[in-house]
Parts: structure tokens; sequence; C-alpha cells
């Protein structure tokens, strides 16, 4: 079949596996009803989807086959209620609940980066408390957005209020950009996160910081949670809430592939609205990124 034949899947995967026979499990979570500014994340999945036909299943840099080492398929999307977040939410936690009874790992595409607090719900029944590696051009850390207290900007709040993290094993990565008060980054300071801005990856390479990454976060279960805009506008236009000065793709890789070693129990990537991008390179670029994430799983074995 050539690339652009066939049903699209992640990287071209059979999509017929039942989690109970998989070592990773590829989900779609098409929601973006918790977005405060411009929508479209809903149809992240399916453009991450499209693009990652053109994506080999051998990463030349880091000598990774992580379908040779591990069982993976795309599993299909979680059923969220485009109308209703409280709800969409509790579908999301439900569905991450059933899953999980399986030993896998879950590794997500949104959707908007509301979904990462009932994933981390359901990592936290599972694993316990999480570290975590946040990339993101904002920290996410609001008490309440419009009145409400889940939405895309809350979830590392509420995550932290309900025990889901070991704060001391929180590393944030790539804020910047305006805010409302200095409590913006402030709140994740107080809590014990490592909070590191933007300005400090500038023109650098981040291989270093990720060895003090691993250094903190190591030692128990891991969460990894990328935002696309993360990354600058320059690399990865399609998304919701872009924010200058952001890091770059190379920046990207080494961030992830610093986390090689961790005992990383799940991740997403959120936040990828291609209506903003019809070149589709913000949808590539995440295909690659989450392409890269399985690179890092614990058991993908990478040759000589």
């Amino acid at each position: 079949m050539p690339r652009f034949g066939g049903i699209a899947t992640f990287m071209r995967l059979p999509g017929r596996s039942a989690a109970t026979d998989l070592d990773v499990a590829v989900v779609g979570v098409p929601i973006d009803i918790g977005t405060s500014n411009r929508p479209g994340a809903r149809f992240g999945p399916r453009g991450i989807r499209s693009e990652s036909v053109l994506i080999r299943p051998y990463n030349m840099a880091t000598r990774a086959a992580p379908f040779d080492s591990l069982r993976i398929d795309d599993i299909g999307d979680v059923a969220t209620n485009p109308y209703n977040l409280a709800d969409a939410v509790a579908r999301i936690e439900a569905f991450y609940d059933d899953l999980l009874q399986n030993d896998v790992i879950a590794v997500s595409m949104g959707g908007d980066h509301t979904i990462a607090l009932p994933i981390m719900r359901a990592m936290r029944r599972k694993h316990g408390p999480l570290g975590l590696i946040h990339v993101d051009a904002h920290t996410d850390i609001n008490d309440h957005m419009f009145g409400e207290p889940i939405a895309h900007g809350t979830p590392f709040r509420r995550a932290a209020e309900e025990g889901l993290l070991d704060a001391r094993r929180v590393v944030q990565i790539g804020v910047r950009g305006t805010g409302y008060a200095a409590d913006d980054f402030d709140w994740s300071r107080g809590q014990g996160f490592r909070v590191v801005q933007a300005e400090e990856c500038w023109n650098r390479s981040l291989a270093p910081l990720m060895a003090e990454v691993r250094e903190q976060v190591g030692g128990g279960p891991v969460y990894m949670s990328f935002d696309i805009d993360g990354l600058d506008p320059a690399y990865a236009p399609g998304t919701g809430t872009p924010e200058i000065g952001g890091l770059t793709t190379p920046q990207a890789l080494e961030i992830i592939r610093g986390c090689r070693g961790l005992d990383v129990v799940g991740c997403d990537l959120v936040e990828v609205a291609p209506v903003y991008d019809p070149t589709g390179a913000t949808t590539l670029c995440a295909a690659n990124l989450l392409f890269e994430m399985l690179c890092v799983l614990p058991g993908v074995v990478c040759s000589d």
C-alpha cells in the first residue's frame, strides 16, 4: 500500500489490536471545548495521523526501533462529548481507567491540554504520584478560567491539589510570554516545581539541562506532557495560543531524547490545531515528536 493510501492510523499501524495484546497504545483524544481562545485542537489527532505516514520506523539518530521492541498499535479515539466539558473529562478518565487495567503505556494525541488532568488521574491510580516533564509556553496552573475550575489552562494546578504529582519531581520547560501576574509562574515554584523559562533555553543545547532533569525526576513513574505551543510558532504555528521566543525543533528533540532511561509510564502531545497551519508543518512536527516519545519508552532497545 502506498503511503497516501489506506485508512489513516498513526504511522500506518494496523489499528486492529486489543489493549490486552499491547505494550503501548496510541490514543487520540479529540476535544477542544477546554480552550479559552482559538479552537481547532479537536482535529489534532486526525491531522497527526495523516502526516505521520511520512515517518519511517527506525530512528537514525538514536538507533531506536520501537516497533521491533514493543507491541504498539493505534487503538483509535476516546468518544468525547463536544458539548459538555465536565462529561468529556469524565469520559476520558473512564477510558484511561479501563485502558490501564492492562499493562500498557498510553501515548496520547490531543486535543487541548485539558486532557492531561483526567489522564493523570487514571495514571495516579495505576502508578502512584507522578513525576512530570511538562513542555509548554504556559504553566497551565490557573485557578479558574472564566469561573471554570477545569479547562486547558488549569490541569497542573488541579493535579497538584489532587495529589497526582510528586512536586519535587516536576519540571516545566519553555514557559514564556506575557501573563496576568508574577503568580502565573511563581505558583509553580511555590509548589516545588522547577520552572525553566524559555529565555534560559535560548541559543543553547538542552542536553545539559536534561541531565539535570533526569536526576530530579528519576526514581519513580514519570509522565511527559508536551504542548506543541512550547515550540516557537516559526516551527509550529498550528496551535491555539502561540507565543514568540519559543523552543526550536532540535531543542524539542533534545528534551524528549533526554528522557531515555526514565520510567515513562505515559505521555501526551496536545494543542495541535491544523486549521491554523495549512502547510501541515505543525502536524508533521507533532507526529515526529510522538515517534520520538515512542523511542524513549522503557523496553525500547537501541542498536549499537
